[in-house]
């Protein structure tokens, strides 16, 4: 990646513009291919979500994913590059193809910050293979023409453009400066005085054909032949709408109410959109330092202080649940160490606790040797036992016997990854596929020795409530 100098031009006119971009295209003649121009520049306080719902389109890609509770949003549409990929390799694919692109960008403006400069959105199913029914394939990164991020008080937009031997540089700087302009005094619509009308669920029907109990008994008998020690099921619900959910608002009340979640939307442009929320971090990268956590183990929130406190209690000294939350601590661990990590973790468990239920919880940490990058962190990571079981020999075919329906992203994972190699990705659970009128909604819950159906089921039950009042 090439970055010119602050000093350098563009300042924020027209001439100046094009002379970057001139540049760039001799750099594109010179090698033989397109060269990719990113322009960071810092802009006053934004809101990426409404920068997104202003440019919205069923049939453009897009990208979201905000944490409230941590005052950071990032958001980006429009793919100026995308390669999908599939296979054990998908991921170690996925650097190499991103580091090819980055080595032929060609960055300029306010770069003194880490919001700046390009991003990769990626989006991965749970499986390695390609699912029959799947809106989506088995991997998906793409840069985006625009981005903007937000963090505290530093508020960044980003356009990143492919710049060919014949490229129209006029006119890519006159919508580069527009868009800047744009941002930089963003025009928020007024409320609508009316109310929308209500949502109302027209159909319901649960996918595959065995009821989700006897998939929980399944599983127990495996468990009890030693084969797993743990195996996670899901449920996928297609509801038919009496009008169209509108994804991003459906987002927006999400992140409303579950502050301390990860909120999300993503698509690749073909009307459908995977949208939802996740308590759950898979890996953050800064530097050499990774964070990841184990997250498993459930119960209820109390309506009553009293009650409350009776079930995080309760869930603390949940034998079945501590030892469903350790065998996944120690997955990740065993995995991590396989690449050389040495990894700590909490000494006992805490809780995180959101609107509607609790979970154990164990945030674990280390340094990341030299030798080694996101991409493959995350390879050695998906899925975690939070969301797949343990041990993995044959998981993945067991998992799809058992459920007869795809999961597609859900289960799968989903974040950004920066120029500098600074990165972040998440479980992609509590999730919903939007088309339209018809959504398709999911929820799973760990088996392990001891587990109930008819408990299992509830629990399922109370994550695919938050996704429907959401819906309106």
């Amino acid at each position: 990646m090439e970055i010119i100098p602050e000093s350098s031009p563009p300042r924020r006119d027209r001439e100046s513009l094009v002379r970057f971009l001139e540049y760039c295209r001799r750099r594109a003649i010179e090698l033989g291919r397109p060269q990719y121009a990113s322009i960071s520049l810092r802009v006053k306080h934004i809101s990426p979500l409404a920068v997104l719902q202003s440019i919205f389109e069923p049939n453009t890609s897009h990208f979201y994913l905000e944490k409230p509770d941590d005052g950071e949003a990032v958001a980006g549409a429009e793919a100026v590059w995308e390669q999908v990929f599939s296979g054990p390799s998908r991921f170690a694919d996925a650097q190499e193809a991103t580091q090819a692109v980055l080595e032929d960008t060609i960055c300029i403006g306010d770069l003194d910050h880490r919001l700046a400069g390009p991003r990769f959105f990626f989006f991965y199913t749970f499986f390695d293979e390609p699912e029959e029914g799947s809106a989506f394939p088995p991997g998906t990164v793409f840069l985006p023409r625009w981005q903007v991020a937000g963090s505290g008080s530093d508020y960044f937009a980003v356009a990143n453009l492919p710049v060919t031997e014949d490229a129209p540089l006029e006119l890519m700087a006159e919508k580069v400066l527009a868009a800047h302009s744009k941002f930089q005094v963003f025009d928020y619509p007024e409320p609508r005085g009316d109310e929308p009308l209500p949502i109302i669920v027209e159909k319901k029907t649960e996918v595959g054909q065995r009821p989700f109990e006897a998939k929980v008994e399944l599983a127990l008998r495996k468990i009890r032949e030693g084969t797993f020690r743990k195996l996670v099921l899901s449920r996928a619900l297609d509801f038919s709408l009496s009008s169209e959910a509108v994804p991003l608002d459906w987002l927006n009340r999400l992140r409303e109410k579950y502050r301390g979640c990860f909120s999300f939307s993503v698509s690749r442009g073909g009307g459908e959109s995977f949208v939802g929320l996740t308590p759950e971090l898979l890996l953050r990268v800064k530097g050499s330092h990774l964070q990841t956590e184990a997250l498993a183990g459930s119960a209820a929130r109390g309506q009553s202080a009293g009650e409350d406190a009776r079930l995080a209690g309760d869930l603390l000294a949940s034998e079945k649940d501590l030892h469903e939350h350790q065998l996944v601590a120690e997955s990740i661990v065993r995995r991590l160490a396989t690449l050389g990590v040495e990894a700590s973790v909490e000494s006992r468990p805490g809780l995180r606790a959101l609107p509607n239920v609790q979970h154990l919880l164990s945030r674990i940490e280390g340094e990341i040797p030299g030798d080694k990058d996101f991409w493959q962190l995350l390879r050695a990571l998906h899925p975690t036992p939070a969301v797949g079981g343990t041990p993995r020999e044959n998981l993945m075919d067991v998992i799809a016997e058992l459920e007869a329906h795809p999961r597609g992203l859900y289960a799968g994972t989903l974040g950004w990854i920066g120029p500098g190699g600074e990165a972040e990705a998440v479980v992609a659970i509590r999730s919903g596929l939007v088309r339209g009128a018809e959504v398709r909604l999911y929820a799973g819950a760990g088996i392990v020795a001891g587990s109930q159906p008819e408990i299992e089921k509830q629990e399922t039950d109370l994550k695919l409530q938050v996704l429907l009042e959401a819906l309106g």
